[in-house]
C-alpha cells in the first residue's frame, strides 16, 4: 500500500494524501466534539443532533450522548481512573520496555535517559465487547484506503465514546456532592463522576489558567478533562513541573504521530516523551526520511496546533482495541503482548487516534512553539532482523522564548559534541571492525588514565582494596547471580570445550565469588573491593553513540561487603566521596532516594532498617534530596545521583544500591560475635560509572578547554627563530621532568601562526621563548584565551603550574600568582626604599 500511496499527486512531497489532511478534515471538522458529519454519514444526524448538544454542554463543552440501548457496554470503571493504575511494562503507545522480557537491549540513546511511565493497567471483569459499527476494509492500495482507514477509526472511536457517556449521565442525575481541595487550603464543591479537573480550573485566577497543562489528583497525573471519583486533593501542574513536562511532550508526540500519518501515511509504531523532547516510530516500507522532510511535518504539526484539537479519552476492551488496529501490526502486537486483564486506553486528536497511558493535554492549541529536530533510522523491538522504521524527533514549548533559549542550547551542544572534539583534539576514535569499542589515541588516554587516578587516589582515602577478576566467566555463575535472565541477550557469549562462557556485563558476580573464596569474620567487615575490569555489553547497533554508549567499557566499580549496622556509615562515606569528585569537576548534583517497590523481596524490618540509613546518610550531607516512593529496585533500596553539566543537561553516572539477594544467591555469610553466621548486606557503588560516558560528559562540560589537571596538553613551547630551539628544549626538558605534557613547535611557521594553533589545540599556556628569555632564564607566558602574562622565571611559573596540577583548580592560577608577587614586589621595594630616605634627609 506504502508504494502506491507514495505517488499520490495531491500531496507536495509525494506523499500519501495531501499534508493537511485534504478531503479527510470534512469528516471531524465543525463541531469539534460533536462531529455532526460523521454522524451524517453514519445516517445518525438527526437522532443523535439534539442527544449530543444538550445535557453536557457545561462539561467543557464536551458533547456526549447515551450508548444506544441495543449496544452492550464492557464493565470498565465508569468514570475517571478508578481501576486504571498502570500499564505493565510501561505505556503501550510509547515505551520501549514493551519488547519482551526475553530482550532487554532499549531503544533510546544514553543521553535521552530513562523514560519515565505513568500509565493505566486494572482488573477488567469478563465482558462482552460492543457491536461497534461495521468495519470498513482498507486492503486497496492507495490514498482512498488510509482515508477509509482514518474514517473507520474515527467511526470506531465516536461508538466507544457515545457509550461512556452513559456514566456520565448518570452520575449527573444522582448529583452525588464531593469536595475537592486546593494546596493553598481552599476547598471547591463538586459532582462525583461530572466535575472534572478543567471545570474547577475556570474558577481558578486567570493566571494560574493559562499556565496549567495537567491535573494531579491524589497525588495521581490526571487529564483536565476526566471527571474526578470523589473527595480529592487536586493540583493544577504547569510546564515547570516534571509531570507537567512529560505530559506535554506526551502529547506532542500525538500531533506527531498525526503529521506522520497525514504526511506521508506512517503506520506509527511507539512515540514516547523523553528528558527534553519526545520521538515517534513509524514504519514507511521502503521510503527513508530525509532532512528536507522536515518541512512539511513541520508545516502540518503547526496546522495541528492552529486546530486546537480537544484530546478524547475512551476505555475499551481486548478485543475492540484489537478491531481499532487491525491494519496495524505493530500495535496489535503491543495489544497482544497486555496482560488478559489489562484496560486498555484510547486517545483521540483530530483523526488521530493511539493506544495510550495518558494523560495528555486538553487539546493541541498548548503547543505554541515546536520544532522536528532530527531524523533517524531504527527497528521495531531494536531488533535488526524485524522492519526498519524511521524515528523522528520534536521538541515544543508553551512559549517562543523557551524554543529559542532551548535553540541556542542545542547549538551550544553541537559545538560541544564529544564525538567532534575528540576528532578534533585526536583523543579517540571508533572503527567497523570493532563496533562500539573505543580507540584511545595517546592524548585520550591521558585524559583516561587521570579520571582513573583520581579514583584510585580516593580508594586510598576511603579505604578500598582494588581487585583483578576475569573477563571471562561460565554461564553457570550468570544464572547463579540471576542475571541470566534479564542480561543474557545483552552479553557476548562464546562456546568452550561444549560449555557456555560469556564475557562479563559487570562486576557484582565475580567480587561474590571472591567474598565467598573463604570464611570471614564480622571483625574483617566492611570489605570494599574496587575493581576496574573491562566490561561488555552487546548493544544493539543502533543504539550505539559515541562514548555515551558503547559495547566494551570500564566502571569505577565497587562492592562493600558490611553488616547491617555499618550500612549508614558506609553509605555516607560513599556520598562523601562522590561529592568530593564532583566538585573536582565542577559539576552540580541531585541525589533521590528510592525506597521499596510492591515486588520487593526480603523482610518488611530489613528494609526499614535499609531505608532509615539511607535517609540518615543523606540527612548527614546537609543538601536537599528527592524521595522516590516504591521506585527501588526489587532486592535493596537506592540513591540515585542526577549530574547536570554547563548546559544544564541531566545525566546519571553515580548509584549507591543496596542489596539483600546477591548474599542470599551465593550463600555468602561472616562469623558474627555470637558465633551464628549472618549475611552481610552488599553495597553495589560507582562514582564515574563508566569511565567512557564520564569522558564524553567532561569533554562536552568544558567543551574541550580542560582544566590543566586534566589536560592532556598543557603547555606549549614556541620559539621565536630556530636560535632559540635549544633553549626551548631545555625548558621543555625541565617542565617534564615535573610531569607536565609539553610540547615544542619547532615548525617553520610563524610566531603568530604558532600561538594560533596552540590555542585552537587548547594546550592551557603557551611560553614563547627567544635570546632574552635564554640570557635571563625566564619565559614569557600566555594563555589559550590569550591572557598575556609576559616574563617570568621559569622556576616560578613551573611552581605555579605545579601548584595548579595539585590542587586540581579548575581555572587558571596565574593572575592570582601575578597579584600575589606585585604585592611581594611593592613591599620589598618599600622596604628598601626607608633607609634612602633617612639618609637623604
Amino acid at each position: 500500500m506504502e508504494g502506491a500511496l507514495r505517488h499520490h499527486q495531491d500531496c507536495p512531497m509525494s506523499s500519501p494524501i495531501r499534508s493537511c489532511w485534504g478531503r479527510l478534515l470534512p469528516q471531524y471538522v465543525g463541531v469539534r466534539n460533536g462531529h455532526r458529519h460523521l454522524w451524517s454519514s453514519l445516517g445518525r444526524a438527526a437522532a443523535t443532533r439534539e442527544e449530543t448538544d444538550a445535557p453536557l454542554r457545561r462539561q467543557n463543552q464536551r458533547r456526549l450522548s447515551p450508548v444506544p440501548a441495543a449496544a452492550a457496554r464492557p464493565q470498565h470503571s465508569e468514570v475517571g481512573y478508578s481501576l486504571l493504575e498502570a500499564w505493565p511494562g510501561g505505556c503501550p503507545c510509547c515505551s520501549p520496555t514493551t519488547e519482551p522480557q526475553s530482550s532487554r537491549r532499549r531503544l533510546i540513546s544514553a543521553q535521552e535517559n530513562s523514560i519515565s511511565s505513568r500509565s493505566i493497567v486494572t482488573q477488567a471483569s469478563a465482558s462482552t465487547p460492543a457491536e461497534a459499527p461495521a468495519a470498513v476494509t482498507a486492503a486497496a492500495e492507495g490514498p482512498g484506503a488510509l482515508k477509509e482507514y482514518v474514517d473507520r477509526r474515527i467511526q470506531l472511536f465516536e461508538h466507544f465514546k457515545l457509550r461512556e457517556s452513559d456514566a456520565v449521565q448518570r452520575a449527573s442525575a444522582e448529583n452525588v456532592p464531593i469536595r475537592i481541595q486546593l494546596p493553598d487550603g481552599s476547598e471547591k464543591a463538586g459532582v462525583r463522576g461530572v466535575t472534572t479537573p478543567q471545570d474547577i480550573l475556570q474558577q481558578l485566577p486567570r493566571s494560574v489558567a493559562k499556565k496549567a497543562v495537567v491535573a494531579k489528583v491524589d497525588g495521581r497525573v490526571w487529564d483536565m478533562f476526566v471527571p474526578l471519583e470523589g473527595d480529592c486533593n487536586l493540583q493544577i501542574l504547569t510546564f515547570e513541573d516534571p509531570e507537567g513536562k512529560e505530559t506535554f511532550w506526551h502529547s506532542s508526540a500525538h500531533v506527531l504521530g498525526e503529521a506522520l500519518e497525514a504526511c506521508f501515511g506512517a503506520k506509527l509504531t511507539i512515540g514516547p516523551a523523553l528528558e527534553e523532547g519526545f520521538y515517534y516510530d513509524c514504519f514507511l516500507g521502503e521510503r527513508t526520511l530525509t532532512e528536507a522532510d522536515k518541512a512539511a511535518l513541520e508545516k502540518q504539526v503547526q496546522q495541528i496546533v492552529k486546530e486546537k484539537q480537544d484530546f478524547e479519552r475512551v476505555v475499551v476492551t481486548r478485543e475492540e482495541a484489537l478491531s481499532m488496529f487491525e491494519e496495524n501490526k505493530f500495535k496489535a502486537e503491543i495489544i497482544q503482548g497486555l496482560p488478559q486483564d489489562a484496560t486498555i486506553s484510547l486517545y483521540r486528536c483530530g483523526p488521530m487516534v493511539d493506544l495510550c497511558h495518558g494523560p495528555h493535554l486538553p487539546n493541541t492549541g498548548l503547543l505554541k512553539a515546536s520544532a522536528v529536530s532530527a531524523v533517524n533510522r531504527a527497528h521495531w523491538r531494536a531488533d535488526v532482523n524485524k522492519e526498519p522504521l524511521q524515528r523522528v524527533y520534536g521538541i515544543t514549548f508553551p512559549d517562543a522564548a523557551s524554543m529559542k533559549d532551548y535553540q541556542h542550547r542545542m547549538e551550544q551542544a553541537k559545538e560541544r559534541d564529544h564525538r567532534n572534539i575528540g576528532t578534533q583534539q585526536e583523543l579517540f576514535f571508533f572503527d567497523r571492525m570493532s563496533p562500539g569499542s573505543c580507540f584511545f589515541m595517546p592524548h585520550g588516554t591521558r585524559i583516561y588514565n587521570t579520571l582513573v587516578e583520581l579514583i584510585r587516589e580516593k580508594y586510598w582515602e576511603y579505604g578500598y582494596e582494588e581487585v583483578v577478576t576475569p573477563n571471562l566467566f561460565n554461564f553457570e555463575l550468570w544464572e547463579r547471580s540471576g542475571h541470566a535472565e534479564h542480561y543474557k541477550d545483552n552479553m557476548f557469549l562464546v562456546d568452550i570445550e561444549k560449555q557456555e562462557f560469556g564475557l562479563k556485563p559487570m562486576n557484582c558476580p565475580g567480587h561474590c565469588l571472591m567474598f565467598g573464596h573463604r570464611a570471614r569474620s564480622y571483625r574483617e567487615l566492611p570489605v570494599r573491593l574496587a575493581d576496574f575490569g573491562v566490561l561488555h555489553r552487546n548493544e544493539f547497533s543502533g543504539a550505539l553513540a559515541g562514548l555515551t554508549r558503547v559495547r566494551r567499557f570500564q566502571q569505577d566499580d565497587a562492592h562493600v561487603f558490611c553488616r547491617s549496622d555499618q550500612v549508614m556509615e558506609e553509605v555516607s562515606a560513599c556520598l562523601r566521596m562522590l561529592d568530593e569528585v564532583y566538585t573536582v569537576f565542577g559539576l552540580t548534583y541531585k541525589a533521590a532516594l528510592s525506597t521499596r517497590p510492591p515486588s520487593y523481596l526480603g523482610t518488611l524490618d530489613q528494609w526499614d532498617a535499609a531505608e532509615a540509613a539511607l535517609r540518615t546518610a543523606l540527612d548527614q550531607t546537609g543538601q536537599e534530596w528527592e524521595l522516590n516512593e516504591a521506585d527501588g529496585a526489587f532486592y535493596g533500596p537506592k540513591i540515585d545521583i542526577t549530574v547536570f553539566d554547563a548546559l544544564r543537561r541531566k545525566f546519571q553516572c553515580a548509584t549507591i544500591q543496596l542489596d539483600f539477594q546477591l548474599p542470599i544467591r551465593f550463600d555468602l555469610q561472616y562469623k558474627a560475635a555470637s558465633d551464628d553466621y549472618e549475611r552481610p548486606v552488599i553495597v553495589h557503588r560507582a562514582i564515574l560509572g563508566s569511565v567512557e560516558r564520564m569522558f564524553a560528559i567532561l569533554t562536552e562540560n568544558f567543551a574541550g578547554k580542560w582544566p590543566l589537571w586534566l589536560s592532556p596538553r598543557q603547555v606549549m613551547i614556541i620559539p621565536i627563530s630556530d636560535a632559540s630551539l635549544g633553549y626551548a628544549e631545555r625548558v621543555r626538558a625541565s617542565l617534564r621532568a615535573a610531569k607536565l605534557h609539553v610540547e615544542v613547535d619547532g615548525s617553520s611557521n610563524t610566531m603568530k601562526k604558532k600561538v594560533r594553533a596552540a590555542q585552537l589545540a587548547q594546550f592551557n599556556y603557551i611560553l614563547v621563548v627567544g635570546e632574552k628569555e635564554e640570557v635571563e632564564g625566564t619565559v614569557n607566558v600566555r594563555t589559550r584565551d590569550n591572557v598575556v602574562h609576559g616574563m617570568h622565571a621559569l622556576d616560578s611559573v613551573k611552581q605555579v603550574l605545579l601548584e595548579e596540577k595539585a590542587t586540581r583548580s579548575l581555572s587558571s592560577m596565574f593572575s592570582a600568582h601575578e597579584g600575589a608577587e606585585a604585592r611581594d614586589n611593592a613591599e620589598q621595594h618599600a622596604q628598601n626604599g626607608a633607609p634612602v630616605a633617612a639618609a637623604a634627609q
